[in-house]
């Protein structure tokens, strides 16, 4: 028997869309605002019955639903990224070209102070148009202040001539190239202004953002506002490292803070399978799993699969290798996989795997099936991860569901990618099902969306509105054969979310005993023209545990914070790989 849960608050809106299919829709909810539990959802009638003499809040015509859920992303990253002071050049932030690239470059260095280092992140060789820079391509635009330029992916940054002086490299040399990485170089020896992979990144980026970046505490909490303006209340950390520990917590301690974050600890740091201690409440801030990267990106021509790029003006001009490339761009061996796998099955936490290309998918299944036959965990509720599932198959998610394997899908990849991606990159036969969210449900899945953010915005109901239309942002339309519903969308930002986070149990949906996590909608987005969606629907604020957030208010309380107690953030962030 379930114990009586007080209340003190009542919430009356419009409507109350609670993704609990018993009870779809309500009128009020009523709550503890001390423990942040739902005790009564129904009626006005029954929801003043469970909270005696307490007024009730009528939010008027707003709809009230449950936070939305990110089940991938990188918020600390995201907000070092693309934050001020840093500079967020993606063609999701209206940068479209590699010439309006080119054109804020040089506006920059004019009106800057001449030594000021400078940090861009979300440069897109297919999407800009751009090739693989050099330092002494950065070099014309920023002739003095030392210059990092992140890639879109985080999986590759590019320099200038001051950025590698100020690293001090003796002779302009990088040093040895780092265990699966590697630094660009001359015939000579000397550095070409390119680094490759997490280690050689941060080893070529830190000194850089360390400048550039003073307070990248309050950067990070400028993204977690961001996030809460697009009703997000939960989301995670997929490279999370122990380095990264007491900026979490910082911001789950805050009283306002307004986001949970459940932790992916990446498996290239030897604690990964150490349990995860923290002074913030364990609701907050939590290690849900551990996180293995199997290929690239497609961005840059490194996913394992096992079609071609096609060879085209897009492909040429990023110097996109045409491939197919097999297995060649996966970052494990199957023995060295079956390693990892098995520490981390010991550990009984949940897996998660990044893998966008085909032959990516397989390979992680293979290894998923092998490991849970060998922990004797086939057919029990371990949710292992499949992360992304950019060019999955419909046969790779009816193998998934038979695994119990878990499926969140990169909806960026299809809003902010397929016009380059269908036609350019790859045949339509393939650019068109990216993201194939309509095989997945199909095969059973339980589908999520993310953003994988930084490497793309976080704004669910942009999410919702594409993956049911299938109409990226300029309204092309690709592969209208993977449409799914709005409610199937719905769920993928709610319940199914927080199933893939583990926390279905106390989030995702609005029920007696779950948390008070709510968004505020101008408007209900199953009652609007979804063609439209996000110009019909507004985020209007959000609650997290029973308490209204003031987003005001908590980057007030980020800024009270003493910078230097953050000072090395910014080079913990730069060793973060997205995806």
């Amino acid at each position: 028997m379930r114990t009586p849960v007080t209340a003190d608050m009542i919430l009356k809106a419009a409507s109350i869309i609670t993704m609990d299919p018993t009870n779809p829709r309500s009128e009020a909810v009523a709550f503890d605002s001390a423990t942040g539990v739902i005790a009564a959802v129904g009626s006005l009638a029954e929801c003043r019955a469970a909270a005696p003499g307490v007024e009730p809040t009528d939010l008027g015509s707003q709809v009230l639903m449950p936070g939305f859920i990110e089940a991938h992303s990188h918020p600390v990253i995201s907000g070092v990224y693309t934050q001020e002071p840093a500079h967020w050049i993606a063609r999701s932030q209206g940068v479209a070209t590699y010439a309006e690239v080119q054109k804020l470059w040089r506006e920059l260095d004019k009106s800057l102070p001449p030594e000021q280092p400078l940090v861009f992140y979300g440069l897109e060789r297919p999407g800009h148009g751009a090739p693989e820079l050099t330092n002494t391509d950065l070099d014309e635009y920023f002739p003095t202040r030392p210059v990092v330029v992140m890639d879109i992916s985080g999986h590759e940054a590019y320099f200038n001539s001051a950025a590698i002086t100020l690293k001090g490299w003796v002779d302009g040399k990088p040093p040895a190239d780092p265990p699966a990485a590697r630094f660009g170089r001359n015939p000579d020896g000397t550095s070409n202004g390119r680094a490759y992979e997490t280690a050689a990144v941060v080893a070529a980026a830190n000194a850089v953002q360390a400048a550039a970046i003073p307070h990248p505490l309050l950067s990070a909490a400028r993204w977690y506002r961001k996030l809460a303006e697009a009703g997000i209340t939960t989301s995670s950390e997929h490279a999370y490292s122990s380095s990264l520990a007491t900026a979490y917590e910082a911001l789950a301690s805050m009283p306002d803070s307004p986001i949970r974050v459940g932790l992916y600890h990446a498996a290239t740091e030897p604690s990964f399978t150490q349990p995860f201690t923290s002074k913030a409440p364990e609701t907050r801030l939590w290690k849900a799993g551990i996180k293995l990267w199997s290929d690239g990106t497609p961005v840059n021509g490194t996913i394992a699969s096992s079609f071609a790029y096609l060879d085209s003006d897009t492909t040429r001009a990023a110097q996109i290798p045409l491939g197919p490339s097999g297995d060649s761009t996966m970052n494990y061996t199957r023995v060295e996989f079956d390693a990892i796998l098995d520490q981390a099955a010991a550990t009984g936490m949940q897996l998660a795997v990044h893998a966008h290309g085909d032959v990516a998918i397989d390979f992680v299944l293979d290894g998923y099936a092998a490991a849970l036959s060998r922990h004797g965990l086939l057919g029990t509720d371990h949710r292992w991860r499949v992360e992304h599932w950019t060019t999955g198959r419909a046969d790779q998610f009816a193998r998934a569901v038979a695994l119990g394997v878990a499926t969140p899908l990169a909806a960026y990849q299809f809003i902010y990618q397929d016009d380059v991606y269908d036609g350019k990159l790859f045949a339509s036969d393939v650019g068109s099902q990216v993201c194939a969210a309509g095989d997945a449900v199909r095969a059973g899945a339980r589908i999520s969306f993310h953003s994988d953010s930084p490497v793309a915005p976080a704004i669910p109901l942009l999410d919702i509105q594409c993956m049911v239309t299938r109409q990226t942002l300029t309204g092309e339309v690709h592969g209208p054969n993977q449409a799914v519903s709005v409610d199937d969308a719905l769920k993928a930002v709610t319940i199914n979310a927080a199933y893939h986070l583990r926390r279905e149990h106390d989030l995702g949906s609005i029920e007696v005993g779950k948390l008070a996590d709510f968004v505020e909608l101008s408007a209900d987005p199953y009652r609007v023209d979804i063609a439209s969606l996000t110009d019909h629907v507004k985020v209007l604020g959000t609650w997290v545990q029973g308490h209204k957030i003031d987003l005001d208010s908590f980057i007030a309380e980020v800024q009270s914070v003493d910078p230097t107690e953050h000072a090395d953030l910014a080079e913990h962030a730069a060793r973060k790989k997205c995806c």
